[in-house]
């Protein structure tokens, strides 16, 4: 890490550690906000567009069952940032054991393990605050039994670790966090931050405190897909969203470069204003995109309700088509278990009047082990729909 590359507006200090390297100790949040028209701006936008998600979320379902989709392709962009290749579909399939054949360490795994962690800080929340703790608890989910597994999951580092370009040293890394003392010292402010009752509006607070969990880097492996976990989960806690309809790893995958461009020049040049408006035209266009997608959704439950009621069974069609948009790849194993229903030619049955209707999909070809996809539904949750330009 080179000393000459932050100036002296940066948002901590260097140190120069007993063994010769810099590394970088981040100062207490908050930092001293300059309010400019254009960040007033976004923030109102965001907050505005935010609130609209939350209305639209609110009212499509009292359960979280139905974020399912949204919390699933979070995970999915938000591990493919950190090198996943795994799509909705093959997520999906991997669940519904058609893909049974992986390895548990496979791509899939990794993102499956990013859904549990995300449903368990869900749960989690209503015993336990967002906290140091529940951080650990988050980790130990998303790691466990993957390619992370031999890097302590739900454990604070005990070694220094470093950001930089592959092969990089110590010494040349492009950021080096602090080190362990340092670290927890840190991570202990970052706690009291989240806590402390604040005149800063929540989404200018939740900018600050994904930045400084980044350069703290608590962990050896998975600090970027928990800090956008606790992105989702925040917005939850706080009651800025019903449910984690939201994800914002779409823009930020989108705009890789920036992303990262910007979290450094907070480090390097205390550049909030810069970081803050990325994040909040983030939030704003994520937000909007997601009510599409939710109203989408609504639209087509709605038509496919119209298509069904002449059938003798059109209640039951309905529960199926409830599960359906939760799980739209699946078997008929998981109906059946999905329903509750007595034994599995119930299930086939509703399959079969399903796929009369066109609204399932038999995806595999094959006699045994069939595997259904209901195509209009992913497509609602998948393609691309018109939003605001998100240029920033």
């Amino acid at each position: 890490m080179n000393p000459s590359e932050f100036s002296k507006s940066a948002s901590g200090r260097l140190i120069q550690t007993d063994s010769g390297y810099w590394a970088f100790i981040p100062a207490p949040l908050p930092p001293e906000v300059q309010w400019s028209p254009k960040l007033v701006t976004l923030l109102s936008e965001a907050e505005r567009a935010l609130a609209q998600l939350a209305e639209v979320g609110q009212s499509f379902s009292p359960t979280r069952i139905s974020v399912k989709p949204f919390v699933r392709q979070e995970a999915v962009i938000s591990s493919r940032i950190e090198g996943t290749r795994t799509s909705l579909r093959e997520l999906y399939s991997y669940e519904a054991g058609h893909l049974s054949f992986l390895e548990a360490d496979t791509d899939a795994q990794e993102v499956q393990n990013y859904v549990q962690a995300m449903e368990y800080g869900l749960e989690r929340l209503e015993t336990l605050p967002v906290s140091l703790r529940f951080i650990r608890e988050l980790h130990e989910k998303l790691m466990r039994g993957v390619r992370g597994d031999i890097w302590t999951p739900g454990e604070f580092r005990r070694n220094q670790n470093w950001i930089g370009a592959s092969g990089s040293t110590i010494e040349t890394a492009r950021y080096v966090p602090p080190p362990v003392e340092e670290m927890h010292t840190c991570l202990h402010e970052l706690e009291d931050f989240i806590h402390a009752p604040s005149d800063l509006p929540l989404l200018i607070r939740l900018g600050m405190i994904h930045v400084q969990f980044e350069a703290i880097h608590p962990f050896l492996d998975g600090n970027g897909r928990v800090g956008r976990l606790l992105i989702s989960l925040l917005l939850c806690a706080w009651d800025l969203l019903p449910q984690p309809f939201l994800h914002l790893s779409v823009f930020i995958e989108a705009h890789r470069s920036e992303y990262y461009k910007y979290l450094l020049a907070v480090s390097q040049k205390g550049d909030w204003e810069a970081w803050l408006s990325f994040f909040l035209t983030g939030i704003r266009e994520q937000s909007l995109e997601a009510k599409a997608r939710v109203k989408e959704l609504v639209n087509l439950r709605e038509s496919y309700s119209q298509q069904l009621e002449k059938e003798r069974t059109s209640e039951r069609l309905m529960q199926a088509i409830d599960f359906i948009m939760d799980q739209p790849v699946l078997s008929v194993r998981q109906l059946e278990a999905g329903l509750n229903l007595s034994n599995y030619l119930s299930a086939q049955r509703l399959v079969a009047k399903l796929e009369k209707y066109d609204i399932l999909q038999e995806v595999t070809g094959q006699a045994r082990n069939r595997i259904y996809q209901a195509d209009g539904i992913l497509r609602a949750i998948l393609e691309p729909i018109d939003a605001p330009n998100n240029a920033f």
